[in-house]
């Protein structure tokens, strides 16, 4: 995809539309973008962080999706943003394994987005449910880009999840966190943090599923993240069955499409503009 494309592709319109999931009874709040009134073809899915939600994707969506002309649809896992609350406390050990094979493919059902009519755009622990998801369906995906994604807990990911614990106690964190959680802000931090930190999980991999994945795959990953090393982009690009391209950012943490959005958008149109031409 060419610079040119891209900015014809900012040219155009994008419709919202905010709806409401139900998930084996757990309402999860989710958005469709549609580009210049498209209704059919591949659709972007875009999966939140371990603290995110729609919101805290900023416009990067609607960027992407502009850039490429394809529809996007994000949605807040239960205990985020606007979407039903989780209990306060740690998670099982294999919850991003439910997320990835049990929520997703319910999720994608339920709004009509089938097998092969998807491209999954996971940040951080959405990168891992992408992967998953992958390994559980690998004929399904048309492709996954994952953004800081965990395949292995690393030592400097503890380090990381113990700065943000001490960064909750000793700052404002919550109160920003909660201009975007509201009353699920404790949830969604502690559901994230005390799992992490509770030692069983330091064993915690998904590196045995990867050959599992078939689908292309962009590995994008911030020189600089504060959550992981280049080790988790090379066991994703090792492993895994199909084509696999890594991308390192330069003079980025752990947030590529927004640290280096420019460069990210630009990376991710292009594997998308390739994925779709090679069918």
């Amino acid at each position: 995809m060419t610079d040119r494309d891209l900015e014809i592709g900012n040219q155009g319109t994008l419709a919202t539309e905010d709806l409401d999931l139900d998930i084996g009874g757990i309402r999860l709040k989710a958005r469709w973008l549609t580009p210049n009134g498209v209704d059919t073809g591949p659709v972007l899915v875009f999966l939140h962080e371990g603290l995110g939600c729609i919101r805290m994707w900023k416009d990067f969506p609607e960027r992407l999706c502009r850039a490429t002309g394809l529809r996007g649809f994000l949605y807040e896992r239960q205990g985020f943003g606007g979407s039903d609350p989780i209990p306060v406390g740690p998670r099982p050990l294999d919850y991003l394994h439910t997320e990835g094979e049990q929520v997703l493919p319910q999720v994608l059902d339920q709004v009509g987005i089938r097998p092969r009519q998807h491209i999954l755009i996971g940040h951080s622990d959405g990168g891992t449910i992408a992967l998953l998801f992958a390994a559980a369906r690998p004929m399904e995906p048309l492709a996954a880009i994952t953004e800081a994604a965990h395949v292995f807990v690393e030592d400097v990911t503890i380090a990381g999840v113990l700065e943000a614990k001490t960064a909750w106690e000793t700052t404002n964190l919550r109160d920003r966190l909660a201009h975007y959680h509201g009353e699920n802000v404790d949830g969604a931090f502690h559901g994230w943090n005390t799992t992490w930190l509770t030692p069983p999980f330091k064993g915690w991999t998904m590196v045995d599923e990867l050959p599992a994945i078939r689908c292309p795959l962009l590995v994008i990953q911030g020189e600089e993240d504060e959550y992981g090393t280049q080790m988790q982009v090379e066991e994703i690009l090792r492993w895994s069955s199909g084509p696999a391209e890594g991308l390192m950012v330069p003079n980025c943490a752990h947030v590529p499409h927004l640290q280096a959005k420019d460069s990210v958008l630009g990376a991710m149109g292009e594997f998308i503009d390739r994925v779709l031409r090679q069918g």
